[in-house]
């Protein structure tokens, strides 16, 4: 957790824990937008993750890509949220092994994404049309996608009963 002592000290020298302690209003704002971000994240994350496992082969890959850029905002707005609300108070996230797992799960998911541009993989996932099956390769990193994106939410919900934070 140094990591986090360190990020957490710097968030308290720039100024933003003070901004959101001074508004009051900030933490409760931020939440269902958190929530909405994830919404949006994980909407196009599974849609795609379920399509190449299979499941809803009638549908191109190419029009599922269309929704890519609503999950990468979906993030944005998760990392732009998450950030005011742990700055908020981050001696309550920077002790909770739910918190470090949440960060552990979002890593993977990030290093996921890479193997999936990286290998090719989505060069040959893209190609597919109605009714074509996805290479194992995209399975796997589907799967994957999956677990990690599911133990994102599931650690993150865990928070406030995990480690004593809230």
């Amino acid at each position: 957790m140094y990591f986090v002592n360190m990020f957490s000290a710097w968030l308290t020298h720039i100024g933003l824990q003070r901004v959101v302690d001074h508004y009051a209003w900030i933490v409760p704002t931020c939440q269902p937008v958190h929530f909405f971000g994830l919404s949006l994240l994980m909407g196009g994350v599974v849609m795609l993750d379920i399509r190449m496992l299979g499941i809803g082969k009638g549908l191109p890959i190419s029009q599922l890509n269309r929704l890519i850029p609503l999950a990468v905002t979906g993030f944005v707005i998760n990392i732009i949220t998450g950030l005011l609300l742990f700055s908020g108070d981050p001696s309550m996230f920077s002790h909770n092994i739910a918190f470090g797992f949440k960060m552990l799960f979002i890593l993977l998911a990030g290093i996921n994404v890479l193997l999936f541009y990286v290998t090719g993989t989505s060069r040959t996932v893209e190609a597919l049309g109605p009714g074509d099956d996805a290479p194992l390769s995209a399975k796997l990193i589907a799967a994957a996608s999956l677990f990690f994106w599911v133990g994102v939410m599931f650690w993150g919900r865990m928070l406030p009963f995990i480690g004593n934070s809230f």
